[in-house]
């Protein structure tokens, strides 16, 4: 059951696609797992590509294709066919990008070929701290490019691309978030999407937002050492901002306008929204984050994780996948969140990895998972 509705796993079908074009970037940026690894980087084969429209032709729709994950979409040769392709079988398409190899030329092609939301990675609004994770960029250069491909390919006046930013919140950039504001009216963006960073590497962990926020105490109903607060609707001001945030600091529990802020804890953005992620060789995965292995740090430990292969395209097909007993228990305990809450305790030796906890639960465990924290966000 999630917010009030009765899912069952062996009736859902797959809504929304992730799918990795490349696992090869024209960056290195600091926040990005890429500098930490050393797995084989590829472009995905065009049979692969071909097997996943015709497995979800078969399956119930609609279905939205993403076109995301470790490399940079725009590099594969030919992404704008993938584009195409998925339009012409009434798929919706969606890519995030560091547009740096955006041109007007390419976003018309992008426009007559389809693609409905554009979504551009900006986490600095200054020189400095733009460079500070993309180095060798400059900003400005990137506004005035987008802003140029706004005007002469139509992603501002045409109804047809949906454009939004990514942004990538540490403690070197957060007091820029008002400023993405004149980013977004200068390149024509109606959304903004603001996640926190997870850390690949020990020189991030200091860059993190939510050391409290990851430790609240989910369904505390308060008590008289440790009250529950419930907060209204107010005017963000001078004379509001400094007492909100102290309590925010220092509440265990708070309700905002009778919405529980704890109550976003726990809940799969990925499985709840019937995904499934392709890498660029195939590999079919459950998300995003379990598509690849990787070390990463969260709330400061160590963790390494290892990546849940389902199957691979074109040899397997995505509705037997679907529909694997081992899959759809998975499925299952996530729904419940069925796993032991690491982040809340502090972790034990079972939480150096996800491949069981301590309540039993079998590989892959999830408990120490960000994006069901509501930390990590994804456009």
């Amino acid at each position: 059951m999630i917010a009030g509705v009765d899912i069952s796993v062996e009736n859902d079908w797959p809504r929304k696609i992730y799918v990795e074009p490349t696992s090869r970037c024209n960056l290195r940026c600091r926040t990005c797992v890429r500098g930490t690894w050393e797995e084989p980087s590829g472009d995905m084969a065009w049979a692969v590509y071909e097997a996943l429209l015709d497995d979800l032709s078969q399956l119930p729709g609609p279905h939205t294709l993403a076109f995301a994950g470790i490399g940079e979409p725009l590099l594969h040769p030919r992404f704008v066919d993938m584009i195409a392709a998925a339009h012409q079988a009434g798929m919706r398409t969606e890519v995030t990008t560091n547009a740096i190899l955006l041109s007007p030329d390419l976003v018309t092609d992008l426009r007559r070929a389809g693609l409905d939301q554009l979504v551009v990675s900006i986490d600095g609004c200054t020189e400095q701290s733009y460079a500070a994770v993309r180095p060798g960029v400059s900003l400005e250069w990137l506004v005035e490019n987008l802003s140029r491909c706004r005007d002469y390919g139509g992603f501002y006046y045409s109804p047809r691309i949906r454009t939004g930013i990514e942004f990538v919140a540490m403690r070197r950039n957060v007091a820029e978030l008002p400023m993405l504001g004149r980013i977004a009216a200068r390149i024509g963006a109606s959304f903004v999407v603001v996640s926190n960073v997870l850390p690949y590497s020990e020189d991030m962990i200091d860059q993190t937002l939510y050391d409290r926020v990851a430790t609240a105490m989910e369904g505390y109903q308060g008590s008289v050492y440790v009250p529950r607060w419930s907060l209204p609707r107010m005017d963000l001001t001078q004379e509001t901002m400094a007492p909100l945030t102290a309590v925010l600091r220092s509440a265990t529990s708070v309700d905002l306008l009778d919405l529980n802020l704890e109550s976003r804890n726990n809940h799969c953005p990925f499985i709840a929204a019937g995904v499934m992620a392709i890498g660029w060789d195939g590999h079919v995965g459950p998300c995003p984050p379990l598509l690849h292995s990787y070390r990463c740090f969260v709330m400061g430990r160590e963790k390494h994780v290892r990546a849940w292969c389902l199957g691979t395209l074109p040899d397997d097909h995505l509705d037997s996948l679907w529909q694997r007993a081992d899959y759809q228990g998975f499925r299952r305990r996530v729904f419940r969140f069925d796993f032991s809450p690491c982040t809340d305790c502090g972790g034990c030796e079972l939480a150096e990895t996800n491949e069981e906890d301590c309540f039993g639960s079998p590989f892959p465990a999830c408990g120490d998972c960000l994006w069901a924290r509501g930390i990590i966000r994804c456009a």
